[in-house]
């Protein structure tokens, strides 16, 4: 009886020591990509103001037109850049809670693989498809409904 606490003693501190393990991996992960994203919208912010003091007015109209569409692009990038870094920030978040990995639909741990490449995926592969479909069938019934709705006001 001895023998097997002391082989479940042991089973249970590789267990923990894997999970601590896989915690200051998925840690050192997410603070890698967060020091990425940041150093990045940085350097973006720092380009487009650098290129917004330029003068313009020696631009021609359509140069303009091409420095405001280049603009538009940069802020966009700016924006999607930042929402990553604040899905990173809340990923690290929920790891320092205990919550991190874990599917927020069905509870089940989020796979390794799905994490590596998506680091702030909040549901695992099955409760993500399972909730686009469920959007994208929202999106054709609010579609058929809108259209109907055009439908019957040009009837009139």
């Amino acid at each position: 009886m001895e023998g097997a606490v002391g082989i479940m003693a042991t089973t249970t501190k590789t267990k923990a020591s894997a999970k601590g393990s896989r915690y200051n991996e998925l840690k050192q992960m997410l603070e890698d990509r967060r020091r990425e994203l940041m150093t990045e919208v940085q350097g973006r912010i720092r380009d487009v103001r650098a290129d917004g003091s330029k003068d313009r007015d020696v631009l021609d109209q359509g140069e303009s037109s091409e420095v405001d569409i280049q603009e538009d692009i940069e802020f966009a990038l700016i924006q999607m850049k930042s929402e990553t870094l604040n899905k990173v920030n809340e990923a690290l978040r929920r790891l320092d809670e205990g919550t991190y990995g874990n599917c927020f639909e069905c509870g089940d741990e989020i796979a390794e693989a799905r994490l590596r490449a998506l680091p702030f995926a909040v549901r695992c592969k099955d409760c993500e498809e399972a909730r686009e479909t469920a959007e994208q069938r929202e999106r054709q019934m609010a579609q058929k409904r809108g259209g109907s709705a055009l439908f019957f006001d040009m009837s009139n």
